[in-house]
């Protein structure tokens, strides 16, 4: 009998838990002839969301349970579930319903069929969120898809069933700055993409703010291009060469009119724009050598604080 990993990332998940465990138990339900373990990821949740889950370990042997000693973000609680899998299949979904688990069954054959690796799923649409965040999610998937040698499908969900093999690729890959799906995209395989329609979530408020979703996309720039320091060093190179005819203009300027002091106002505002430019540079330059910094320093992806993993001698594994 095949066994499927799922993998559950948490933080104050508390009101959504009970709903999920409801829904993902009546789709298990129905694969009777798969094993299945449920590997709940605690993100240092501040409700009673470990709480619960131990309370519902008590009562069902499928449910594991992996508590951080802090707040490490969701990337961090995808790698712990995916380090912590022993199944066959792995799958990623979100406690919050948006990863709708009717879906597993299709995700399922594709596997089984022999043609795919994994199988993703993607929204077809963006119902219910503002309109301001589904322009600019728009906007980043199409950059990054120009900008970068990865694969990244517009609207694409971390919710995926993926095979050992790639599981294990994507465990092998430590960097400490992470952005999944560019990794999903990097490590290549065989995907099947499953469009379904936006789903809200079933309680609780979203975590993502329109300012840490930025912050997240300019992250996964970062990690997955150094285009933006070929922009800089362009731009540089430009205003060079204009700054250079610039100064043949005023010579010339200075020789047949004898006027080299006029025009301040217009000087002033190229030195502020130009000021501007090779700050945001600099800044280029400063983000990427922020990602080296953390990468040399080696820290751990995460810490865990407590967890109900057992190995096959019965005690506790060490993450």
């Amino acid at each position: 009998m095949k066994r499927i990993s799922i993998i559950v990332p948490c933080f104050n998940e508390q009101e959504a838990l009970p709903l999920f465990l409801q829904e993902i138990g009546r789709v298990c339900e129905g694969l009777s002839e798969y094993e299945f373990e449920w590997i709940f990821v605690d993100d240092g949740s501040k409700d009673g969301t470990l709480a619960l889950l131990k309370e519902r370990a008590k009562e069902d042997s499928r449910i594991k349970y992996i508590s951080f000693s802090r707040n490490f973000g969701k990337e961090a609680a995808i790698y712990a579930g995916l380090e912590a899998s022993e199944g066959d299949y792995t799958a990623i979904m979100d406690a919050d319903l948006q990863d709708p688990p009717r879906l597993l069954p299709e995700m399922i054959e594709a596997l089984e069929s022999g043609e795919y690796d994994s199988a993703a799923t993607r929204r077809v649409d963006r119902k219910g969120e503002p309109p301001i965040r589904s322009f600019f999610a728009r906007m980043f998937y199409r950059l990054i898809r120009k900008i970068s040698d990865i694969d990244i499908v517009d609207g694409a969900r971390d919710f995926r069933l993926m095979n050992r093999k790639m599981k294990d690729a994507i465990v092998s890959m430590t960097e400490y700055n992470r952005f999944s799906k560019g990794i999903f995209g990097w490590v290549g395989f065989r995907t099947r993409w499953i469009p379904f329609e936006n789903v809200e979530r079933v309680a609780g408020e979203t975590k993502w703010s329109f300012w840490k979703l930025l912050i997240y996309s300019i992250e996964g720039i970062v990690a997955f291009t150094t285009l933006p320091l070929s922009i800089a060093a362009y731009l540089g190179l430009i205003f060079c060469l204009v700054a250079f005819f610039m100064v043949l203009v005023v010579i010339a300027k200075t020789l047949m009119f004898g006027d080299p002091v006029g025009g301040w106002p217009s000087l002033a505002c190229i030195i502020l724009f130009v000021g501007g430019i090779q700050l945001l540079c600099a800044g280029i330059v400063g983000k990427y050598l922020a990602k080296i910094y953390l990468e040399v320093k080696r820290r751990p992806l995460y810490l865990v604080a407590e967890d109900n993993l057992k190995n096959a001698s019965g005690e506790k594994e060490e993450l």
